[in-house]
């Protein structure tokens, strides 16, 4: 069965940076889209990035863009979100997660994904 783990959250001040990566174990997701996505409290789950299973298709959400650089390494089954010139607005716990679908273009969408890892908390404060 597949397992996603996210790691790499933690606590750090506006303008900062931190990496994130989602580890993949039990089954191959190598044609299969990964995406990130958050959720801050009493708001909803939104998709942050996706990639495509080579890799060579990104999307990202407006609010993000230009500040956070998804990409994976598949040898390694992972997928990092490199986070850039982070703002409060970016605090939330970020989720990856597997597209249900295999040969799919990149989608944002939470009910397009269907395994998920536990999250890793992410706090942008002074």
């Amino acid at each position: 069965q597949l397992r996603l783990v996210e790691s790499g959250g933690g606590l750090v001040q506006p303008g900062g940076s931190l990496r994130l990566s989602c580890t993949a174990s039990g089954v191959s997701v190598d044609y299969y889209g990964i995406g990130w996505f958050r959720q801050a409290p009493g708001k909803e789950r939104e998709g942050v990035s996706c990639i495509s299973g080579s890799g060579a298709r990104t999307a990202y959400a407006e609010s993000v863009k230009g500040r956070f650089t998804i990409l994976r390494d598949n040898v390694k089954d992972t997928v990092y979100l490199e986070m850039n010139n982070l703002k409060t607005e970016d605090t939330g716990v970020y989720y990856c997660a597997r597209r249900s679908t295999t040969w799919s273009a990149p989608s944002l969408s939470v009910d397009e994904y269907d395994y998920w890892g536990q999250g890793t908390q992410v706090t942008v404060s002074s």
